[in-house]
């Protein structure tokens, strides 16, 4: 069954939808990416999304003292540590990968949560960093207590 849209958004969603286009293409330019939250409000509150996108463009897109590299590594601990859906961290560690940052060194990253954040919030990085290089694990004979648990199923490598 198809979900029924209320009449006023969708008359705000066609509202200026050329100039929300124009964000929305700007933005993903300008990233490399686009979260749903950007898609959302640059469809449904223009002016908000103008907003939300000019912090980034001055502290994350802007060329200042640190490298794009480092921007991305620093993005992909602190998204770990909010626990933001693994969709925004893969996006962070895909960009990360094709600006040159070696698989490693999103691991070493993400072990920082370690003494501050514990294991669970590293464990949520490192799955979401698993799926994104393809990492396969060792298994021990006798672990017969968390054999078929997790993402690292048995049998997958």
């Amino acid at each position: 069954m198809a979900r029924k849209i209320h009449p006023d958004v969708e008359r705000e969603k066609n509202n200026k939808r050329e100039e929300k286009q124009a964000l929305l293409d700007h933005m993903a330019k300008q990233r490399g990416y686009l979260n749903d939250v950007h898609r959302y409000v640059a469809t449904y509150d223009l002016e908000v999304a103008k907003a939300i996108n000019a912090i980034p463009s001055a502290v994350y897109l802007a060329q200042r003292s640190l490298d794009p590299k480092t921007k991305e590594l620093l993005f992909i601990l602190s998204m770990t540590c909010l626990r933001l859906p693994h969709y925004v961290i893969q996006g962070h560690m895909r960009k990360a990968l094709a600006l040159g940052v070696t698989p490693r060194e999103i691991l070493e990253a993400l072990e920082l949560a370690i003494p501050e954040a514990g294991l669970p919030t590293f464990e949520h990085g490192l799955t979401a960093w698993a799926e994104v290089v393809g990492a396969e694990t060792l298994y021990a004979e006798s672990d017969v207590y968390t054999e078929g648990r997790g993402s690292a199923k048995k049998g997958q490598a």
